[in-house]
């Protein structure tokens, strides 16, 4: 069998053509495979992903927003009267989810949520725990009596959702621009992702641009990022891939894994930025510990290949094992080439192969892995395939 060795960088030309099919809408993730005479750990090309408008919790509609990163528990104030609405971020999911929600009622909540402590935000403890409704009375309430820029964003947010209200894109939008007006930068940015997704009217991307602007430049991560974006698609701002790492910096330094991510990219391929290996991993790592799922493979190869970091298989192994049970397809088939192999870790066909059948439904699959599943015994190939069809909840 082929054996494992160390990276093989794509040219700048690749990366380049990549990065140009990057859209604020449509992020794809192309995970480039290795087709070498010798397997490598390769790593996916990679493409920077937009953060798009806020995605519904779940219901029958299909979710399409990439993740970001989760806000932070609501910030107590000193002061005993409720603090401001923290708002939840695009894709940020409510703590616990009220037993009551499948009988389409809420009961209890409000009590529940008046029970906190009084420095706490009652209109986030009620959205945190999934008591939409509650969290749009309160929050009616407070951006009617008390202007309240932060409770006109939660109600953008409730009403873009469809959570504790029927989804009114109009109605959102609405709330949004009153927030927006008055500088809030949240309101701002989701207020640009509906604009330029064309929800609630016609597209309109330059508007959504200048919003993004706007909203990046008062510290909103999510809006430099994205803002980045329509500098690498090229379409609403010539295409200008310095402006988009300077932007992805912003970004990136706020916390911002996909932003750590896509700059990662760039500085493997010197998109926008001299090229520089070790600040590419670094910003993986860092993108890897927030939870980006693909920076965590690219990390992994890079540690299994000592590629601008201290080469250390055990870790990188690890890291390949979580990522393949968040359904990582490259994750899946880096793994079973190492388990097969014996790379870092003891020989383990059957669980290596599973990996491999795993991948392959999703078309990662190896030619010289299945060559591999056939020499084993039809006892064996009925384990690996057995563990695989476990895995994918198949009979």
């Amino acid at each position: 069998m082929r054996q494992l060795d160390t990276l093989s960088p794509g040219g700048i030309d690749a990366g380049m053509k990549l990065l140009r099919a990057a859209t604020i809408l449509l992020g794809s993730m192309l995970l480039a495979a290795s087709a070498q005479a010798q397997i490598s750990l390769v790593p996916p090309a990679a493409i920077p992903q937009p953060q798009a408008q806020p995605a519904p919790p779940p219901s029958p509609a299909p979710k399409t927003a990439p993740k970001s990163t989760p806000k932070a528990a609501p910030k107590p104030e000193a002061k005993s009267p409720p603090a401001p609405v923290r708002k939840p971020t695009t894709t940020e999911k409510p703590a616990a989810v009220d037993a009551a929600k499948a009988g389409g009622t809420e009961s209890n909540d409000l009590d529940a949520v008046l029970n906190e402590p009084p420095n706490v935000d009652l209109v986030f403890g009620a959205y945190q725990r999934g008591f939409y409704r509650t969290a749009f009375n309160l929050a009616t309430k407070r951006a009617q009596e008390k202007n309240d820029t932060a409770a006109m964003t939660m109600l953008g947010e409730l009403y873009a959702n469809g959570q504790g209200v029927k989804r009114n894109f109009a109605k959102a939008i609405e709330w949004y621009k009153r927030a927006a007006d008055q500088g809030d930068r949240e309101a701002m940015f989701a207020l640009a992702m509906l604009k330029i997704g064309g929800q609630g009217g016609a597209a309109d991307r330059e508007g959504g641009a200048a919003l993004l602007a706007s909203a990046a430049k008062l510290g909103e991560p999510k809006a430099a990022y994205n803002l980045a974006m329509l500098y690498v698609d090229g379409q609403t701002f010539p295409q200008d891939f310095k402006r988009a790492a300077e932007l992805l910096r912003i970004a990136a330094d706020a916390g911002n894994a996909d932003a750590q991510y896509a700059l990662a990219s760039f500085y493997k391929e010197g998109t926008g930025v001299p090229k520089d290996i070790d600040k590419a991993v670094r910003l993986l790592q860092a993108a890897s510990v927030a939870g980006n799922v693909p920076a965590t493979v690219e990390y992994a190869i890079a540690l299994f290949n000592g590629s601008g970091t201290s080469k250390n298989e055990v870790a990188a192994i690890s890291l390949l094992r979580k990522a393949a049970r968040q359904n990582n397809p490259i994750a899946q088939n880096r793994l079973a080439l190492v388990l097969t192999q014996g790379k870092g870790v003891p020989v383990d066909m059957i669980e290596g192969l599973k990996w491999h059948l795993v991948a392959k439904t999703a078309g990662k699959g190896d030619p010289l892995l299945d060559e591999a599943l056939a020499r084993l015994t039809p006892e064996d190939q009925a384990r690996v395939e057995a563990a695989a069809k476990k895995w994918l909840g198949t009979k």
